[in-house]
Order: C-alpha cells, then sequence, then structure tokens
C-alpha cells in the first residue's frame, strides 16, 4: 500500500497509533517523511511498515 503514497496524504502508524494521524511529505523509494500530530516529523522504512491510509472527510 505505501506505493499509492502521495504528499499530502493522511496516514497512522499501525505500531504507534500515539502518534496520531500524520502528513506524508514526501516518498523516496521505501524511506517515507511523515509529519505527525503527537510525534513531529518521522522518516519510517516503507519496507517493513504498512501505513494506514485515513479516509478523508467524504463532504
Amino acid at each position: 500500500m505505501n506505493e499509492i503514497l502521495e504528499p499530502g496524504m493522511i496516514v497512522r502508524h499501525p505500531g504507534a497509533p500515539e502518534w496520531g494521524t500524520g502528513q506524508v511529505q514526501s516518498r523516496i523509494g521505501d524511506r517515507i517523511t511523515i509529519n505527525f500530530t503527537n510525534a513531529g516529523k518521522q522518516v519510517v522504512n516503507g519496507r517493513h511498515i504498512n501505513l494506514e491510509l485515513v479516509a478523508g472527510d467524504p463532504s
């Protein structure tokens, strides 16, 4: 699923729910930079973490 991520998309880290939601800043190969509400900017390895896409507001 990580291969569809683009800047601006909102995600959650399944192993760190306390981080809250995060906005994808960039994705270069397997390295994904995300700005999380409660954890700030984090770089995760998409090869090891399968981020969960958060559905946007349907309105």
